[in-house]
């Protein structure tokens, strides 16, 4: 049997490996196919694709992204089989960064107010690419030793209904589903258990409203699913006849207790892959078909 990951992070957002060094490793982890999904941005996809097709490991190019939902819960969206190169993308990313470069100054300027002397320069720095997520920050504050750990830096400072949270312009799930689509991609709900829903009947609700607008799949395996969870979520995608997929959600030393290719002590079989590529063969089809009539 072998084995994928279709949620990663590389240095194009806030992994800590370059896009290359993803597919390496995922070499090296045995992977026989990889989607590189990195927050907002498709830069990583060139280089990971080539270094890919170098090792003989399949890939597709994929991106997450941070859609509205009410706190506490956050809802994500990947997009898998997304063009790099198609204009609806390009202008989709560069709102999305913009959101970012927005917030982050603001960030700074709080945790300044708090006593924590960290500089934009220095976030700039830790990024290495194009995207300044907040784990890079977290890595500096830690490392400057304001907190032990990167899970402390967003509990004291960071992360939601800390000093310094604030929170960027986001799409709403249905633009997003949408700009998805129109990036020749197909969408894929992330880790449900992160929206935080109060019952299942709650998380069924969503996920319908999203099927509704557009949304192909969900994610079934992931680094915060426990196995009453992966059947709970793959119970509901074949009840609304989505793709499943999984992922580790893999971000380097960012997360160090996630390894590329194992979510929560489980693998994520081809099959998953497999599936979904067809599905997306089959979108794609579809679309086509709808342009010509």
């Amino acid at each position: 049997m072998s084995f994928v990951d279709l949620h990663c992070h590389s240095t194009a957002s806030d992994g800590t490996l370059a896009p290359r060094d993803v597919v390496r490793l995922a070499k090296q982890n045995n992977l026989t196919a990889l989607a590189l999904t990195d927050h907002d941005t498709v830069a990583g996809c060139e280089e990971a694709g080539d270094e890919a097709k170098k090792l003989g490991i399949d890939f597709l190019c994929g991106i997450e992204i941070s859609a509205e939902f009410p706190h506490p819960g956050t809802m994500h969206i990947l997009g898998y089989g997304v063009d790099p190169n198609n204009p609806a993308l390009k202008n989709l990313t560069e709102t999305l960064l913009a959101g970012r470069d927005n917030r982050n100054p603001r960030i700074v300027a709080k945790l300044n107010e708090t006593g924590v002397a960290v500089t934009m320069e220095e976030w700039e720095n830790e990024a290495k690419g194009n995207v300044l997520g907040r784990p890079q920050l977290a890595a500096i504050l830690m490392r400057k030793g304001y907190v032990s750990s990167i899970k402390q830096a967003f509990d004291k400072y960071i992360g939601q209904g800390a000093p310094a949270y604030f929170d960027k312009e986001r799409l709403t799930p249905r633009q997003a589903l949408e700009r998805i689509g129109a990036a020749g991609g197909i969408a894929v709900l992330a880790h449900p258990i992160q929206l935080r829903t109060e019952n299942d009947a709650q998380l069924e609700t969503i996920v319908k409203n999203l099927v509704d607008d557009g949304l192909a799949g969900l994610e079934i395996i992931h680094s915060d699913h426990d196995a009453a969870w992966v059947e709970k979520v793959s119970r509901l995608a074949d009840k609304h006849g989505l793709v499943k997929t999984g992922g580790s959600d893999f971000h380097g030393s960012n997360k160090k207790d996630i390894n590329l290719g194992i979510a929560n002590g489980r693998r994520i079989p081809r099959e998953l892959f497999d599936r979904l590529i067809e599905r997306h063969r089959q979108s794609r089809q579809k679309t086509s078909g709808t342009t010509m009539g």
